[in-house]
């Protein structure tokens, strides 16, 4: 009779742990999902501090700007470019162009002239080479270098700004998940249907978006860019060319000359000649005029 009681508490007991080991299994569950959509891996969740989110591994945007004097632009420009392209990077702009400061021309002789141009030669170029490459890539450079006006460098971390941008990508991904489940699941309006579907929409965008953004961050930390402004001393051309003759070169001979003025004054002549007999009713008038009052003095 004493054996029943015990059989009913150890069962109790045992219903009671069953119980327990439930629950706690459950309440487990609950915090991995909600880890996991707040994206905390399941380590962290075993340290003590379970909510903080660990430091992800530093992902630098490395670039530099460099402005400096160098012999000759074109070669360096070569130079450079070439050690690119065995770096594994390529050009992304280069504008190159000569600037004429001054131009004038001196005669030499009676058939030549010598055509004197100043001009500056540059160029601003911009490059991108892989992150291992940077510092090769700088240190070839610096053999073109004459004279060096500025070098700025720069790395900016966005390992955080990478994590944060997956960390929204996945919830929006999530809340994705759950809208259309219930357009599936749950039998709504038309005009509740279009909401949800639009909003489906809104976040897929967003979450496209972030994934552009990653991989456009990504990409600047694979390739880094080299923004590069070189120059040389100003650069004297000197060319003999043929000399343009003036309308000076082309003047006739003096014979020439005098017999075209002869020509020339026997045509006025002639008009003079015309214009007398054009006139002779007025001249007629005038010297009879004249006549008579002479006459009428007398």
């Amino acid at each position: 009779m004493k054996t029943k009681p015990r059989i009913s508490l150890i069962v109790a007991g045992l219903l009671i742990l069953a119980v327990a080991c439930k629950q706690r299994e459950a309440a487990a569950e609950e915090a991995a999902i909600s880890n996991e959509k707040m994206g905390i891996s399941a380590d962290s969740t075993a340290s003590p501090n379970a909510n903080a989110i660990q430091m992800p591994e530093r992902k630098f945007i490395r670039t530099a700007e460099l402005k400096f004097k160098t012999k000759n632009v074109s070669q360096s420009t070569d130079a450079i470019e070439e050690t690119v392209r065995i770096a594994g990077g390529f050009v992304q702009d280069s504008e190159l162009e000569s600037t004429i400061n001054q131009q004038f021309s001196t005669k030499i002789s009676q058939d030549s002239t010598l055509e004197t141009t100043k001009y500056t030669v540059e160029n601003n170029i911009v490059l991108r080479v892989p992150n291992r490459q940077f510092d090769f890539v700088l240190k070839s450079i610096a053999k073109e270098i004459t004279f060096l006006d500025s070098r700025h460098l720069k790395a900016d971390d966005v390992a955080l700004q990478l994590l944060a941008n997956e960390m929204a990508s996945r919830r929006s991904n999530q809340h994705q998940k759950r809208l259309e489940k219930a357009i599936d699941t749950k039998g709504q309006k038309l005009n509740q249907i279009t909401e949800a579907e639009n909003a489906v929409n809104q976040t897929g965008t967003a979450q496209d978006e972030k994934k552009i953004e990653n991989l456009a961050l990504q990409d600047q930390v694979n390739f880094s860019t080299i923004t590069l402004h070189l120059y040389q001393k100003e650069t004297i051309k000197q060319e003999v060319v043929a000399r343009e003759k003036d309308a000076s070169d082309y003047q006739p001979q003096l014979g020439i000359q005098l017999v075209d003025a002869l020509k020339s004054g026997w045509y006025v002549l002639e008009s003079v000649f015309v214009f007398l007999v054009r006139i002779w009713s007025l001249i007629l008038i005038v010297l009879v005029l004249f006549l008579a009052i002479r006459k009428y003095k007398k």
